[in-house]
């Protein structure tokens, strides 16, 4: 009897053996990671609430948080063998809004791997969306766990299966459906808040993409381990550029920048190019049109899909032979 027949014989939610069951194709997906994957869906709140401290019991908990950080060291380099660290477990990729529009209006399966030159993480860094359509609303764990968080909290997007349906079964009273319409009314609203859309990946989550979260530097748990040092966000492979001469020193842009990237010296705003994540909240705060993004060679490769798509099906079609595409 395998682990799915055994399962199938306790009284478990059909979005659990959905996820289990896909959890089953990936080679070598340890009973472990299944488990991981359940907990960190089932108990999203919690699970969040601890690791960011603000849950009520997250001082008892932490048995549990060096367990944990046995399995995925925060800083592996100070271990007596390199391992992956949460970082490479959980993170998640800044995108501008017009990238986070394309990801939730896809509408078709797809499947992209060994994004390494987007995603520069050790694992988690695949791009599979089985029925794109499915988003889920979900209360965010970071802002519902925050003492005054930003409001709304329905912002963050849990796209495609089996993902959307185990959210929704789980968490009725903190999750609803929306289709690809509202997904995108959500993204341009907190864009307008100034918050940044991060998508986001997990190895507990089948190893890939799942979650598009729109983010504020004072609640959001990921944010503020990247102010800490712990690299669990990367770039969106953009940066912002100043047009001097239409800066007029407003400081919109810094009031506004979640990173602290932006300053003003003087009449005219300096970027901090190291600590800019090239998300585009500056770019759209700037009533004069002074900042654009402008791509970063030296940073990861942008998430835009229809050209990951495009690349994707053209590196399929150099690989089959002639007589398979007859």
């Amino acid at each position: 009897m395998n682990f799915l027949d055994l399962l199938a014989k306790f009284p478990v939610r059909r979005s659990t053996l959905a996820f289990m069951r896909e959890a089953e194709r990936i080679p070598g997906y340890s009973w472990l990671e299944k488990l991981h994957g359940y907990v960190y869906g089932r108990w999203c709140y919690f699970y969040i609430g601890v690791g960011t401290g603000r849950h009520p019991l997250a001082r008892l908990a932490t048995p549990l948080v060096w367990i944990m950080d046995r399995l995925y060291p925060l800083h592996p380099d100070k271990q007596d063998t390199p391992r992956f660290s949460w970082a490479d477990s959980y993170h998640g990729k800044a995108v501008p809004l017009d990238d986070a529009v394309k990801l939730v209006q896809i509408g078709r399966d797809i499947e992209i791997h060994d994004l390494e030159k987007v995603i520069p993480y050790a694992r988690a860094r695949d791009i599979v969306l089985r029925n794109p359509d499915h988003i889920v609303a979900l209360n965010c764990p970071c802002r519902s766990m925050a003492e005054n968080p930003c409001l709304p909290l329905d912002v963050c997007l849990i796209i495609g299966e089996p993902f959307a349906s185990f959210m929704r079964e789980h968490h009725p009273d903190t999750s609803r459906w929306i289709t690809p319409d509202e997904a995108v009314d959500i993204l341009r609203a907190e864009d307008e808040r100034g918050h940044v859309h991060h998508v986001f990946f997990k190895e507990a989550m089948l190893e890939r993409f799942y979650a598009i979260c729109n983010c504020c530097s004072c609640c959001c748990g990921a944010m503020q381990a990247q102010r800490n040092g712990i690299q669990m966000l990367c770039s969106s492979g953009f940066v912002a550029i100043i047009d001097e001469e239409q800066c007029v020193g407003c400081g919109l842009c810094a009031k506004n920048c979640q990173f602290d990237a932006l300053t003003v010296v003087g009449k005219r705003a300096h970027v901090d190019t190291q600590a800019c994540m090239g998300c585009g909240v500056c770019e759209g705060k700037c009533p004069r049109g002074a900042i654009r993004l402008e791509r970063a060679e030296n940073r990861p490769e942008p998430l835009e899909i229809e050209k990951l798509l495009n690349e994707a099906a053209a590196s399929r079609s150099a690989t089959t032979p002639p007589s398979e595409t007859r």
